[in-house]
């Protein structure tokens, strides 16, 4: 497959200092990802970005509900410096936590404390079920750890324009649940994965990494020149993702609800293909539809 080639400078055009560190910026790892770790939240003032709280110089930040609490404990490669329970939780929770704690060595004692405590450290009506825990990200790994790993049957979830932390969080969710190796998005315009992004996912961020990438359309390209067929999904599609029969490597491109896919993001993928819903109902949640498709493609390789 030829590679995508771009102009070349013309002799006289000069790049200013800023166009050089910017250009110097852009050089640095072509499709490595981009820590998907809230650490730079410190510098956007005491709420951080999209309202979560500031985190630490570390990056650390708090993970809150019980399944997010408990997967980020039972993760060997999360570190975890401080976790705090509501007095008078339920016992069913505490037993789950402390089985979380026993699986991994050296994971911090509980604090007791009061709810209101745990109110004051986290997001406006975040539900945290009475639990949070102030832990380090992860560490990230880059497009091509994550290809050079893939199997001959993998698949990764591309989005584009996905700016809701909740929507992306499900669909975090959901490739755990149906075996994606890996979520891709744009840095530009995507929120950080914060506390809200993790609850959503319930877990899945210790499972399944945020690959954050400067520019989605050479993502697609290394993922074809991994031999990933690149399936864009669109309410306006001729066929449907079922009358395509997809094997092997497969990516699922998916837009944001209203706003959908870029052009240069449609132009770059393979195929454009549909979820078949009934007339009347403009499109499907972009977690819904990612769940959807996901489960087509792991229906058909049983």
């Amino acid at each position: 497959m030829a590679k995508r080639k771009h102009p070349p400078r013309a002799p006289g055009d000069r790049l200013s200092r800023a166009g050089r560190r910017a250009r110097r910026r852009r050089s640095r790892g072509r499709f490595s990802a981009v820590p998907a770790g809230p650490g730079d939240g410190a510098a956007c003032g005491p709420e951080g970005r999209r309202g979560e709280p500031s985190t630490r110089a570390d990056g650390a930040f708090w993970i809150y509900g019980v399944h997010a609490v408990e997967a980020a404990l039972a993760n060997p490669r999360r570190a975890c410096h401080r976790l705090l329970v509501a007095d008078g939780v339920g016992g069913n929770i505490a037993a789950a936590i402390a089985d979380a704690r026993a699986a991994v060595p050296g994971r911090p004692q509980p604090e007791f404390v009061d709810r209101a405590e745990i109110d004051r450290l986290l997001p406006p009506q975040a539900v945290h079920q009475g639990v949070a825990l102030l832990a380090r990200p992860l560490p990230t790994p880059t497009l091509e750890n994550v290809l050079g790993n893939a199997d001959a049957e993998a698949t990764v979830v591309v989005l584009d324009q996905a700016t809701d932390p909740r929507n992306i969080g499900a669909v975090l969710r959901s490739a755990a649940a149906f075996g994606a190796i890996a979520v891709v998005v744009q840095d530009r315009h995507t929120p950080p994965l914060t506390g809200t992004l993790a609850k959503a996912a319930s877990g899945a961020v210790e499972a399944v990494p945020l690959l954050r990438v400067v520019n989605l359309a050479r993502a697609l390209w290394a993922l074809k020149d991994a031999g990933f067929w690149c399936a864009g999904l669109d309410p306006a599609a001729e066929r449907t993702l079922a009358d395509a029969a997809l094997e092997g490597r497969v990516a699922l491109v998916l837009g944001a609800e209203g706003r959908g896919m870029r052009r240069l993001t449609r132009d770059t993928c393979d195929a454009l293909l549909r979820v078949p819903i009934l007339p009347g109902a403009e499109s499907l949640n972009l977690s819904n539809a990612a769940a959807i498709a996901l489960y087509e493609l792991k229906r058909r390789r049983r």
